[in-house]
Order: structure tokens, then sequence, then C-alpha cells
């Protein structure tokens, strides 16, 4: 792999970034390449990936990865992983006395990871155990990566997995460094005793052991790196992994200044344990996450495919071309993951990337950390035509929905947007029009991709700073990632002229066009606005007075509700001259 790369490290914690996560590091091993000049190395994995060695002496690939999650989280991974351990000898027990076993019953393996576990055994797994250092390792690699990708890709109609997936290890199918995995033996995460649902929860536990392992972990993933631009942090936003990430984030803010920490606050669409007790620490996790993380982080964008983050939700978006459960957290979080394949790609890049300090800057303006995201998912283009004729015909809107659970205000102000197409190998990017022929639309008579997408976006947003990134390489999609698509799309993610006849069955999808944006706007008014209203609606000490019971005081609580206002303030449009409506007034009193 090439020599030269910026290193990110990515740190997941709570069980729904897991779940975002694992879809996203499926994606990443799916596009693993090993030679510089494939099409496939436009993204360069070795900005995530890190290169080790076995006690058998094989070269191994695993994520730069410190994942964090609660007692019982696992069921048939390893926490140590199975590359680097070898098995002990069992007679090297020194003990004579008496010994009592008690054994458990293993958790039984879905069909997928039934067939990992015999594609490991004396096949070389993709991601695991391969060599560049050669031409002839090279290639013995590239083997066996298209190996395991080919015959899962035949066996993929037979996986369902919706039934089977309770965990996110579940389908998990790369191998994870013995650093990686991080549990925490205080919370449980089955049952109704030990539950880690508070902020303060979670920030008191980063302390004593834990505070010393976690900087032992990043400290060995940090020391290995050359040209290290900073952290991904994906953080659940709704229970007590906020007050975790919060405390972390502020660790990274103080122990690694100047690097940059993009931090992604996860949030699922519902969670089958809810009461109307737990919906209230919900709400108060995510208004005190959302400040705190912000605070601390160079940019913080939450992500969910909820309809709000309040009390009352609306309807989560509908992406024209899925067909997805969004109470299924196996569904939603492979919505997430394909979308943030794409916000990421900009610092991931090869060849004409962003360093993440450059991202986070052009869209914290004037100190507005928190950012929306927005993503087509996938992005509707035909196949064999033009991104003009894609743009064209999204009848006079954005092709995208909301991924914050913030929708994009009619008219509204935009101080800075970076958008991001991914995937549309094979297509063309601009119109090839026959000498003499008048341009359907303006689109079709510009001369490069950038100049199309600039000229479209720019209709809606037209004084906004606007920065774009289009990237060739589609997401791959491989076993397991679900089969959530309609059937009017190809393998290759792109629209049919027909669809298919009915009652065929139409091949999987194996990779997808992604288009995102990264926005920060007056959107975000309203957005901050709620949350504060909503949280501030609360007698926190008469409604749910076991929230302060871990450390959390009243008065640090209404001070944080106090910046959360002056926050919503920030993104205030002063610019149309309006009134300001009720509900504003109220936040300027």
């Amino acid at each position: 792999m090439s020599s030269f790369c910026r290193e990110v490290i990515t740190l997941q914690l709570g069980h729904y970034s897991n779940f975002v996560g694992t879809h996203w590091w499926n994606l990443q091993d799916a596009s693993l390449s090993y030679d510089p000049g494939s099409p496939l190395a436009e993204v360069q994995s070795d900005v995530v990936f890190r290169e080790g060695r076995t006690l058998g002496g094989h070269v191994t690939y695993t994520p730069r990865l410190i994942s964090m999650d609660l007692k019982g989280s696992l069921r048939t991974l390893r926490q140590e992983g199975s590359l680097y351990n070898a098995d002990k000898d069992a007679s090297a027990a020194t003990w004579e006395g008496s010994l009592m076993m008690h054994k458990e019953s293993p958790s039984v393996k879905n069909s997928f990871l039934e067939d990992l576990d015999k594609l490991d055994n004396g096949t070389i797994l993709a991601g695991a155990d391969f060599s560049s250092s050669s031409s002839s390792q090279l290639s013995a690699a590239a083997v066996g990566v298209d190996t395991v990708n080919g015959r899962l890709a035949r066996v993929q109609q037979g996986y369902r997995l919706e039934g089977s997936v309770k965990v996110w290890s579940d389908f998990l199918r790369i191998h994870l460094h013995p650093r990686t995995v991080s549990v925490i033996h205080k919370y449980n995460h089955d049952g109704e005793a030990d539950r880690l649902e508070a902020f303060a929860q979670g920030e008191s536990l980063l302390q004593g052991a834990l505070l010393e392992e976690l900087e032992d972990r990043l400290h060995f993933f940090v020391e290995e790196c050359d040209y290290f631009q900073g952290f991904q942090v994906l953080c659940d936003l709704a229970d007590g992994f906020a007050g975790l990430g919060s405390k972390l984030t502020e660790l990274l803010r103080d122990s690694y200044g100047g690097r940059g920490i993009l931090t992604w606050g996860l949030a699922p669409v519902s969670r089958p344990d809810s009461t109307p007790v737990k919906d209230l620490y919900r709400l108060l996790n995510c208004t005190l996450g959302a400040l705190h993380m912000s605070n601390h982080s160079s940019m913080f964008c939450p992500l969910t495919l909820r309809g709000g983050l309040g009390r009352r939700p609306g309807p989560p978006p509908e992406f024209p071309h899925l067909s997805y459960d969004p109470s299924l957290w196996y569904h939603s979080s492979s919505v997430l993951a394909l979308a943030l394949d794409a916000l990421t790609a900009p610092y991931r890049l090869r060849n004409n990337g962003v360093p993440m300090w450059q991202l986070a800057d052009s869209l914290a303006v004037s100190g507005r950390k928190v950012v929306a995201a927005y993503g087509a998912v996938p992005f509707p283009m035909m196949h064999g035509s033009s991104l003009p004729d894609a743009l064209s015909a999204c009848s006079g809107a954005l092709p995208w929905r909301p991924l914050s659970a913030c929708p994009e205000a009619g008219g509204g102000r935009c101080y800075g947007q970076w958008a991001t197409l991914k995937g549309f190998e094979g297509q063309k990017l601009t119109s090839c029009l026959s000498a003499g022929m008048r341009p359907p639309t303006p689109l079709h008579s510009l001369h490069s991709g950038e100049e199309v997408l600039a000229a479209y976006i720019g209709s809606f947003h037209p004084s906004a700073p606007l920065a774009l990134q289009l990237v060739s390489t589609p997401s791959k999609l491989t076993p397991p990632f679900p089969q959530i698509f309609s059937p009017s799309l190809g393998a290759q993610g792109f629209l049919q002229n027909q669809p298919p006849p009915p009652g065929s069955r139409a091949p999987p999808v194996s990779s997808v066009p992604v288009l995102t944006s990264l926005q920060t706007g007056s959107a975000l008014g309203p957005w901050l606005s709620e949350l504060h209203r909503a949280a501030s609606s609360l007698d926190v000490r008469r409604v749910a007075p076991s929230f302060l019971c871990h450390g959390l005081e009243a008065a640090d609580h209404q001070e944080a509700l106090e910046q959360l206002r002056l926050l919503a303030r920030c993104y205030k449009d002063d610019s149309s001259g309006a009134a300001p409506s009720s509900s504003e007034e109220d936040d300027d009193d």
C-alpha cells in the first residue's frame, strides 16, 4: 500500500454505534485494495486500516478501531479476537486444589457466521491474512479475497438475517485487533438491572481502570501512526454513552490538541424497551450529549433516521428506492453506514483528499460546530444516462433526505456545505450533445461533473460556500448487507430502463451510488431550539429524579440548558427581516 497517508483512529461507543460501525467496516473491507494502481485505490484503505503480524508471522490488516460496549453484547465474538492469541495449554495450570467448572452453552451462530468459519478454516479470509510485500503474495491475497467474496455472493440470496441478528457481531465479517473491543462489565446490555441509562453514569465511567485501559489503547494506535490526522467518533446519543462520549471527546481534545475530532451522534428510530420514563431519559441524554460533544469536537453531527429527537418525533424519512424497516436496527444502521461511507470519504482519499481539520473548519463557521447530514441513498441515476439527466429528473428539488432529524428550511440561509457524490463509476458526468444540438437544460451545457453538481446545489443555496467531492468508486455491498433495495435498481444500483418482469428474481444489488451533504445553516436553529424547549419543559427533579442520582447536579443541568439556548441563537437567520415566531421570542427571553 501507499507509504504516505493521514491515519485516522475510529472510536465506537455504544451498541447502536457498533451496529452502524460494523456495516461501515464491512463496506471498507469489501473495497479493501492492496494494489495502488487498482481503480479501487481511489479510497486509501491505510487511512483506517493498520498492518500487523500474527504469532505465525502472517501479515494482517485490521481496523484502527476502539469499540466499547456493555457486558453481554458480544455473543459469539471473542473480546480478544482470534488473530493473535494462540490457544493456551491446559496442562500449564499450577493449581493443585479442587476445581469446580461451570459451563454455559455458547450462543448459536447464524448461517452467515457459520459460512465465515468454514471459509476461515484453511481459506484466506478477506482482510485477515495476506501480504503486499511482493507481487506473488499480492496475487495470492487477491485470489483469497475473490474467493471469499465470490463464495459468499453466490449464497447471498440465502442470507436473511433479519430474524437472527441480535447484536452487531452477528454480521461482522472482519477480524479485529485484540486491543479493539473494550467491554464495560459494570453495566448490562440486556435485562432490567444495572443499565447504562443516564448521562452522568457515562460521565463517571471514564476514570480509574477504564481510563487507564482506554489511554493505553489510544497510545498504542496513535504511536504507530506517521501522519496522524485525528479521530472519528461514533457515539450513542440517547443513553449513558452520551456522557461517556462527552468525557472521551474532552480527553481527546486535551490530550491530542490540533488533531481533528469528528463526532457522529447515533440514535436508532426505536427501542424495544421504551417506557415514558426511559423516553424522558433519552431526551435528556440527547440534549446534554449534543451540547457537550459539540463543545469538545471539531465538528458534531447527529445521525439518525428518527423524524426528530424530541418527545414526539415525526415519521422516519422515506427513500424512494429503499424498502427497509426503520425499527429494525440491522436495516436502519445499514442505511446510515452507506451515508457515512460517503460523508467520511473526503479525508480518506488517496488523491485530492482533505484533512479532517479542513473539512471541519469549512463547516464550523464562527464556532457553529453542530452540522446536519442529508443523503440520497441511493442516488437515483438511470443506467447509461448522465449526471445532468439525473439531476434534471429531480423535479426542481434536492434529491436527499434528512439524516439528522433536521429538515432543510425552505429559503433558509446556509453558512457552509460539503457535498459528496460517490459511486458514479461507468456513468457520464456531463451531457454528450451532438454538434448544433440545443442543451435541454443549462446543466447539459456544463463541462465537468463538479460544475454540474455545483450549479444544481447552488440554485437552492446561491450564496452559500460549497465544497464538492466526486468519488467514482461505489460502495460495494457484500454479504451480509441486507437487500433492502427496490426492484427498479440493477446490480450496480442504477435505475433500469425497464422494470424486471413480474415474478422474476432480481439479482442482488452489489453496489450503489450515494449523494450526501453536510450543512451548517439556519435550519439547525429550530432543531436546537426544539431540543431546548423539550428538555426545559421538564421538571427533572419531579418527573425523573433518578436522572440526578448519578452525579449530575440540578444547577449543572440548568446551566447546560442555557448554553443550548445560546447555541440555538447562533443559527438564527436574521437576513430575511421577518418577524420572529412566538417560539423564537420565547427562546430570546
